[in-house]
């Protein structure tokens, strides 16, 4: 019977310690591997940063097809843009001319 009462007192001496490093690691295993962990974090500020370089680029190539688009409007036409167009849209070529793959 007193090594029962021993227990229980070592127990209640503890508890305390034992509930506190308890939530430590609890919160520790959640800060680390968590759903709004550290590394979650870090990888969502390299998306981001991924994602702003992929939208200058885009916003790049919006800039200058609208330039193309601007230059075949009816007010300013550019005479070697309709023609380039016209000879892709309809398959027109010199003779001498050759077909060259563009590869991306």
């Amino acid at each position: 019977m007193s090594s029962l009462r021993e227990h229980q007192s070592l127990l209640r001496r503890n508890l305390l310690p034992l509930i506190g490093v308890s939530l430590c690691l609890y919160f520790s295993y959640h800060l680390l591997q968590g759903e709004r962990s550290y590394f979650r974090l870090v990888s969502l500020r390299e998306n981001y940063t991924e994602s702003q370089q992929k939208l200058a680029v885009l916003k790049e190539e919006e800039k200058h097809l609208a330039q193309r688009v601007a230059m075949l409007r009816d007010n300013s036409i550019s005479k070697d843009l309709l023609e380039e167009r016209a000879r892709e849209v309809l398959g027109y070529r010199y003779s001498n001319e050759m077909d060259v793959i563009e590869t991306q």
